[in-house]
């Protein structure tokens, strides 16, 4: 059986087919996998998928306050800190997506350089972080909507409290939390194109939203850039710790670029792609995030008066554009949002399937299946829509809870990051990556001789970054102020999915007769063609 001619590329970044040429067929072949997933994700459309999931309309509007509370206006320096850290560790990224485009990056990433052992673990604890990830997006619509109408306080009527933080606000990011994940469910079960028509038309309004926002809040400006010198509106105290604290908001942002890598096998010609897309994808976000912050800080009515802190970035906007205006780029807003769950809820499903694919997770035969007529991994998506929804279902009763588990998910996606950059250092120092060419004959993606300074720098970055996360700070992870497993509920979590995960491996090893072996794989040579 011949393969299917190349499709053509479709102005939206996606193309009018969904099967694989045969130079991608035979590439993904000798990285020891039949093409199941269909190829219809295009290079915007990839770009989409890392910058949807970064989305820094939603986390920027989520965790403005936040920041701004404890950091004051110098919190605006937390944006290019963390930003340098991960572009590190995007750079190296980049050059593992070259070399290993396959989905459930982080797992096969981390498996191959080190074994199955280690890589089932930061997959496994990258999965978690997702779905934990997927229900903080959800979340946030709670933020935007019933600003927008108040006919979206669903829970309590129009005259509710719509603070996230209070009852009847966190009843009702629950319900619309749930609305949103039974959309992006459904969208993930269709097909991949139609989630990469989404995500893609869904960033493109962003982007405009954000050149909208910037402009209309420095149009607006009450004072110079020159406050982000100051400390102004910062929490009392030694400034030091809060100026960490405030950090929280960046680190929390700036994640999720490698998506783009959990849908290799879904893009065409990923070798060349997916590099470019995952370091773009970060850069992009990274300029329109900085400007969009200190929009916010010249343009705030007060830095003083608490307002800043409570209100956000929405405050700011409501305050500036009037009733209508606001009303329109928070529009904008809650399409950035519902994009953020999709992509976040797409990659973490890449990485369950290709985790069950190698009859490494409980009902394997299930989550590894893939659907001859969507091309998609229905279980997955499913799996992950609902395990959100659960995650969702605590803040009914009490926000507190979900405040904590909203903030140790980075952590979590923290410390798979590391799984992946640690074991690529120790290569590195026995030998390097291979060498190759991308589908159109040029050199892979490469960080030379910068590769090994720039991989340490990666670790020691993530490293401070985990504990920074972890931290047992009651602001951050106990809101009732008393409740002690609140406080050190990152630890805990952690070492509860440690556990758990340790027992399902142990299952795994006795059922595999030891561990699971990936093979070795070297980078093909593959003739230059046109693939898309």
């Amino acid at each position: 059986m011949t393969d299917p001619a190349p499709s053509s590329r479709t102005g939206d970044g996606t193309y009018s087919g969904t099967h694989a040429t045969g130079t991608e067929h035979h590439d993904l072949s000798s990285l020891g996998y039949d093409q199941e997933l269909h190829r219809g994700v295009g290079y915007f459309a990839s770009f989409a998928a890392g910058f949807s999931f970064v989305s820094i309309l939603t986390t920027v509007f989520q965790l403005f306050g936040l920041g701004f509370s404890f950091g004051g206006a110098a919190f605006f320096w937390t944006w290019p800190a963390v930003f340098v850290g991960q572009l590190l560790v995007a750079l190296c990224f980049a050059e593992l997506a070259a070399r290993y485009p396959i989905s459930g990056a982080i797992f096969q990433w981390a498996s191959r350089l080190s074994g199955t052992d280690l890589g089932w673990f930061t997959g496994w604890v990258m999965v978690v972080g997702q779905i934990l990830t997927v229900a903080t997006a959800a979340i946030a619509m709670q933020a935007v909507l019933p600003s927008i109408w108040s006919g979206f306080q669903l829970v309590g009527g129009s005259s509710a409290d719509a603070a996230p933080t209070s009852a009847t606000g966190a009843q009702n990011a629950v319900v619309l939390g749930i609305i949103v994940l039974v959309a992006t469910t459904i969208i993930n079960v269709i097909g991949v194109r139609l989630m990469a028509m989404i995500t893609a038309a869904a960033v493109v309004i962003e982007l405009l939203g954000v050149v909208a926002l910037v402009i209309a809040l420095f149009g607006h400006a009450e004072r110079s850039v020159s406050v982000v010198t100051t400390t102004q509106g910062a929490a009392p105290g030694a400034y030091l710790p809060a100026w960490f604290a405030s950090s929280l908001m960046a680190a929390y942002v700036m994640v999720g670029f490698d998506s783009a890598g959990e849908l290799s096998e879904e893009t065409h010609a990923p070798r060349r792609t997916t590099p470019r897309t995952i370091v773009r994808a970060l850069v992009v976000s990274g300029a329109g995030g900085l400007l969009l912050l200190l929009g916010g800080l010249v343009a705030a009515p007060s830095l003083t008066d608490g307002s800043l802190a409570t209100g956000g970035l929405a405050g700011v906007i409501t305050a500036r554009l009037g009733d209508v205006g606001g009303r329109v780029l928070l529009v904008a807003v809650a399409i950035a949002v519902f994009a953020c769950t999709l992509a976040v809820q797409t990659s973490g499903s890449r990485m369950m399937f290709s985790m069950a694919r190698e009859r490494t997770l409980p009902f394997w035969s299930v989550l590894g299946k893939v659907s001859p007529r969507t091309g998609t991994p229905i279980a997955t998506s499913v799996v992950v829509g609902v395990g959100a929804a659960i995650a969702l279902a605590v803040n009914w009763h009490q926000s507190a809870v979900f405040t904590a588990l909203a903030s140790l998910c980075i952590a979590m996606l923290y410390l798979a990051y590391l799984g992946v950059t640690v074991p690529l250092l120790v290569r590195r120092l026995r030998g390097g990556l291979p060498g190759g060419v991308d589908e159109t004959g040029a050199p892979l993606f490469s960080l030379g001789r910068w590769g090994v300074p720039i991989n340490v720098a990666a670790i020691a970055y993530q490293v401070v970054m985990v504990l920074n996360l972890a931290w047992p700070r009651a602001a951050i992870y106990d809101l009732t102020g008393h409740t002690w497993w609140l406080q050190w509920s990152a630890l805990l979590f952690i070492a509860a999915t440690l556990l758990v995960g340790a027992a399902i491996h142990w299952r795994t090893r006795v059922r595999h007769g030891g561990p699971i072996r990936l093979p070795a794989i070297a980078v093909p040579e593959p003739t230059p063609e046109a693939s898309a």
